[in-house]
């Protein structure tokens, strides 16, 4: 398989690491699209995968592992949601 970049100078000005990390970032749920994405497996997997190639670039594999692991649990629907953090737990008195 063959990946098509149509810009050739973007390539060459950004390193590897700063390309992940682009990628990673424009993956990133943001907590305005939580709601929405939430359930969305492929957006949490596309997450999960694009932040383990951050830490595999940063020669941290245990760290990629783990979010590999994590991608792979939302394709094979494995893992579930976790409630949402602002109203997803009772308040106690």
């Amino acid at each position: 398989m063959s990946l098509n970049i149509k810009s050739k100078s973007v390539e060459t000005q950004l390193s590897n690491l700063e390309l992940a990390q682009l990628l990673a970032e424009k993956m990133t749920i943001s907590s305005s699209d939580w709601h929405k994405l939430k359930n969305n497996r492929k957006s949490q997997a596309l997450q999960q995968l694009t932040s383990s190639l951050v830490y595999l670039l940063n020669d941290q594999p245990e760290e990629a592992l783990m979010r590999i692991n994590q991608a792979q649990g939302w394709l094979d629907n494995s893992i579930k949601p976790l409630p949402c953090p602002t109203h997803g737990h009772k308040k106690t008195h």
